[in-house]
C-alpha cells in the first residue's frame, strides 16, 4: 500500500521557514534586553508572591477566611 503524502505540506514547510525567519531577524535585537527583562520578571513575581502574604495573613489577623 504505498502512502499518501499530505496535501501541500511542502508549503506549510516553506511558510513555517519563512515565519521563523521573520521571527529571528525581529527577535535578535532584544537578545541584549533579555538578561535585564528576566530579572524584572523574576521582580514582579516575588512582589507579587509577598502581596499575596501580605493580603493572607491580614484577612488572618482580622479573623476573616
Amino acid at each position: 500500500m504505498a502512502q499518501q503524502a499530505w496535501p501541500q505540506s511542502e508549503g506549510g514547510v516553506e511558510v513555517a521557514q519563512e515565519v521563523l525567519a521573520e521571527t529571528q531577524t525581529a527577535i535578535l535585537p532584544l537578545v541584549p534586553y533579555l538578561d535585564a527583562s528576566r530579572w524584572v520578571f523574576i521582580a514582579v513575581a516575588l512582589g507579587g508572591i509577598a502581596v499575596t502574604i501580605y493580603a493572607r495573613l491580614d484577612d488572618w489577623r482580622r479573623g476573616r477566611q
